[in-house]
């Protein structure tokens, strides 16, 4: 019988502030007027990801891009920087996090690195260790860290969870091939283009056969499989070599950041913390939160 934790769950914070920010809640406004709506409505989510009992929450990270900008912004300036983002949406980074570490909850706020870095670093330390890593974000470059049954990605809105059979059946191609796939088919969310004239089908006949870009014949008339268009597509990976492999940079995790947790023990929840707890609840405007008593 293994002592190992059941669970390692770590949540995309920032995806899930978005996702309060744009939900068609109510507005809501802090005792000094500020809008406070997507840190209150993220801190709820956390509070509610706690509460449910299906998930068995015991040891929990939540990762934020703070700023939104990472190295990535260094390499290709199309690559997302938050300018789209409104003030008021930004002005509550900071609040979030206060918030969320309020409820005892490890934080991971990064400035030179992405929130989905961290918690593919943290799946990759940790994955031997407990029984099942559960990423909990929508973003598809997860899923090239995915790993049998052993590492899952969840998508709370939708309550869908992807194995690596699951990845597969939802892009096309399995983990391994995920990198490979976004170089080719783009990712508007994070701002890679990809290459033009390849759709999901194309990449996943292509990445299905043979593995990887770098396997794939330069002359069409190797190919084995059925492309339409194949004499064209060969012509335009020729044409984007150089950006295809500056794709693929952009779309691949970091694996090994320095998160501070050097142990699962310091990511196993204990409780809030009521003192930052009531100190948040008052800042936000609302005195229920300190009812919580998980």
């Amino acid at each position: 019988m293994s002592d190992r934790p059941a669970r390692l769950h770590l949540l995309d914070g920032t995806y899930e502030l978005f996702r309060a920010h744009f939900s068609p809640g109510p507005s809501r406004t802090a005792p000094n007027g500020a809008d406070v709506k997507a840190a209150y409505g993220c801190v709820r989510q956390v509070m509610g990801l706690l509460d449910d009992a299906d998930e068995a929450v015991t040891h929990l990270a939540v990762a934020f891009d703070n700023p939104i900008e990472s190295f990535r912004n260094d390499l290709f300036d199309g690559y997302k920087d938050g300018s789209d983002v409104e003030q008021a949406l930004k002005d509550q980074f900071g609040l979030v996090e206060r918030g969320v570490r309020a409820l005892g909850v490890e934080v991971w706020s990064l400035a030179e690195h992405e929130a989905d870095d961290a918690m593919a670093s943290a799946a990759v330390r940790f994955r031997d260790q407990v029984g099942q890593v559960r990423i909990l974000t929508a973003d598809k470059d997860l899923g090239q860290v995915v790993e049998g049954e052993r590492v899952v990605q969840v998508d709370r809105l939708r309550d869908r969870t992807f194995d690596a059979d699951g990845v597969r059946e939802r892009l096309g191609v399995g983990p391994a091939g995920v990198v490979d796939h976004l170089a080719l088919v783009g990712d508007s969310a994070d701002g890679i283009p990809g290459v033009p004239g390849i759709g999901a089908k194309t990449s996943a006949a292509l990445l299905g056969r043979w593995g990887s870009i770098d396997a794939i014949p330069a002359d069409p008339d190797d190919w084995d499989v059925r492309v339409r268009g194949a004499a064209r597509i060969a012509g335009t990976l020729r044409e984007h070599a150089d950006d295809v492999a500056l794709w693929r940079r952009l779309a691949t995790l970091v694996t090994d950041l320095d998160l501070g947790a050097t142990t699962l023990e310091q990511l196993r929840w204990g409780g809030p913390d009521r003192e930052a707890l009531a100190s948040f609840a008052e800042e936000v405007g609302s005195a229920s939160l300190t009812e919580w008593r998980r």
